[in-house]
């Protein structure tokens, strides 16, 4: 029997199975499918086979990032949550999910990428807290920007600039958005019936980081737990889908990852092996680094950072969680 395709996710927090938005798409639709996936959480880029999250490395030795082509990827291998819809629901599960991309993303990117408090309170830390030494100095930001590229490019506009019109403009197409699909799913469990579908993951992966995270300005989630029948939704999902997450988050404890294949504790010379596993992890990522621009080779005369890093934000801790998917 063959294996299981390998799946790299961002590790969860929160009462999530992961932090990160495609993950959670990802997840949810593999459990909705019963798609037996080896699942790798983790906060290191550089170990995922593309260098970014989530990847799944399938059997055929592809490596798949987007959401979208993962779960086609899954539908080939007879994976398929959304086999018992109608052409009709099929259809309006494209449209939704259009729909998702045009109005809610973006106000996702700005509530947790963009706007002040809550980049730095929550979402800058949380990485920077969770990455390895050196990269939670640079690494945060450098995916705050590719963040607001991706806003830039929703939007059609180059020069955008963060502010309060464009705040009020993105959350009104946001709360518009869970506003349409909170009648569509009206008092149904899932958006067509008893039996969750690839829309259902989609909207959970983008409504559940809302919802569960504590933000500083919580203009948008304040609408979204107005909303009681998403609220419901997401949570119904966590308890029938990632039940082991929200025991996590109830009893206030993260859940534990499992220890790695490559454990030291109790083989001879275990400083001097550890000592060897810390220049391999320095030097991988720095290799990680130069690779994708993050840093570059400076002069002796010239500064290699502009300021220099804020303690508060660094964290040594690199997780990583295996189990089944």
């Amino acid at each position: 029997m063959a294996a299981p395709d390998e799946l790299f996710c961002w590790e969860g927090d929160w009462g999530l199975p992961s932090v990160s938005t495609d993950c959670l798409v990802v997840l949810a639709y593999a459990q909705f499918a019963g798609a037996p996936l080896k699942l790798r959480k983790i906060c290191s880029p550089w170990r995922s086979p593309s260098g970014s999250l989530p990847a799944l490395r399938t059997n055929q030795t592809k490596t798949l990032s987007r959401p979208s082509d993962i779960i086609i990827h899954l539908r080939k291998q007879k994976y398929n949550a959304d086999y018992d819809l109608s052409a009709k629901e099929g259809a309006d599960s494209l449209a939704f999910i259009s729909l998702l991309e045009e109005k809610l993303i973006p106000a996702l990117i700005y509530t947790f990428w963009i706007e002040p408090k809550n980049y730095v309170d929550v979402t800058r830390r949380w990485y920077a807290e969770h990455m390895m030494f050196p990269l939670n100095f640079f690494l945060p930001g450098r995916m705050q920007s590719r963040q607001l590229e991706k806003l830039r490019l929703l939007r059609g506009d180059k020069n955008l600039e963060a502010g309060e019109e464009l705040e009020k403009e993105l959350y009104q197409d946001a709360a518009e958005c869970m506003n349409l699909l909170s009648q569509r799913l009206g008092s149904q469990k899932f958006f067509f019936g008893d039996s969750p579908s690839s829309l259902d993951a989609y909207v959970f992966g983008h409504l559940a980081p809302l919802l569960k995270c504590k933000l500083p300005n919580g203009k948008l989630q304040q609408h979204l737990k107005s909303l009681d029948n998403l609220t419901d939704f997401c949570s119904n999902i966590l308890l029938l889908y990632f039940p082991r997450d929200g025991r996590a988050e109830n009893s206030g404890e993260k859940a534990s990852p499992q220890p790695d294949a490559a454990d030291y504790d109790n083989v001879p010379n275990k400083r001097r092996k550890q000592f060897l596993s810390a220049v391999f992890a320095f030097a991988a990522m720095l290799s990680y680094a130069l690779l994708t621009g993050m840093v570059s080779i400076q002069h002796a005369h010239q500064e290699a950072l502009e300021e220099p890093p804020d303690p508060e934000h660094i964290g040594p801790h690199d997780h990583e969680e295996e189990g089944d998917g």
